[in-house]
């Protein structure tokens, strides 16, 4: 009988892919493209498992897939949008809230740094360009917001949490990478509290968190991730790199403890 496999490259997870079973652990984020999604799909009815776990990795790269699973979390009238019958349903229900709404936006699923982020003057607009190259599907479809206001929160497993504001009076995507300005905020106990539940919902070891405040109301979870820059924290790289490693490495010593013998697999 052979050991069992903790993966740690992506090369040796496409070398032993067909060998893997349950006992078998994925020790590293995959690199998969959409039309591969269905691999996670098939080492899940193996019993494989992976750190982080394969929801928080699926959810990292879809914003459209955070829509729907983290929807008790998120901000309210947020849609999903994946085809033209998706869209309709939403433009009738946000429709019935033009009166208070006159703006939208729209998220591309797998674009970063605010650049798959666009502001529309009406739901007609969209639906006249939806499914084009300039809106393809899926996407996220919700309301615009005033009085919007973006925090960023850190968080290491147990080891470090850290949260600044995202400023930006000349935009209305908060991004650093858009020209935002980064100010550190301190989390009360409830901001922290939910940041967990969001992580717990989401199988997510360690993360990046945007929290909305809309006025007085939240906080609501704008978006999550695995791994995001950290331009306006005060950890540095380095600092933030040994933290996740020492995350996988106790993680990999509890799996030890539960299987053996394990080996390693490496490029």
């Amino acid at each position: 009988m052979r050991p069992y496999y903790i993966v740690l490259s992506y090369q040796a997870f496409k070398k032993y892919f067909q060998e893997l079973k349950e006992g078998d652990l994925i020790g590293i984020r995959l690199p998969l493209k959409k039309e591969e999604i269905g691999l996670i799909i098939d080492l899940l009815n193996r019993k494989v498992e992976a750190f982080p776990s394969f929801l928080s990795q699926v959810l990292s790269t879809s914003k459209t897939l955070q829509a729907e699973i983290l929807k008790d979390f998120i901000l309210p009238h947020t849609f999903a949008i994946r085809d033209k019958t998706t869209l309709l349903s939403a433009i009738s229900e946000l429709s019935k809230l033009e009166s208070t709404f006159k703006k939208f936006v729209t998220k591309d699923d797998r674009a970063n740094c605010g650049l798959g982020v666009r502001l529309w003057n009406s739901l007609e607009e969209i639906f006249n360009i939806a499914g084009s190259p300039v809106l393809p599907y899926p996407f996220v479809l919700q309301p615009f917001f005033e009085n919007v206001r973006d925090i960023r929160v850190v968080v290491l497993g147990e080891y470090y949490i850290e949260a600044y504001e995202r400023v930006n009076p000349y935009n209305f995507r908060k991004n650093l990478f858009m020209g935002g300005k980064a100010n550190s905020y301190e989390l009360n106990k409830k901001e922290i509290e939910f940041c967990k539940k969001v992580m717990e919902r989401g199988k997510f070891p360690y993360a990046h968190l945007d929290l909305i405040y809309i006025g007085d109301k939240g906080p609501y979870i704008s978006e999550i991730s695995l791994k995001g820059g950290i331009k306006g924290a005060k950890i540095n790289h380095k600092e933030y790199e040994e933290i996740i490693k020492k995350i996988h490495q106790e993680f990999y010593k509890k799996w030890e403890e539960k299987y053996s013998p394990v080996e390693y697999l490496t490029p």
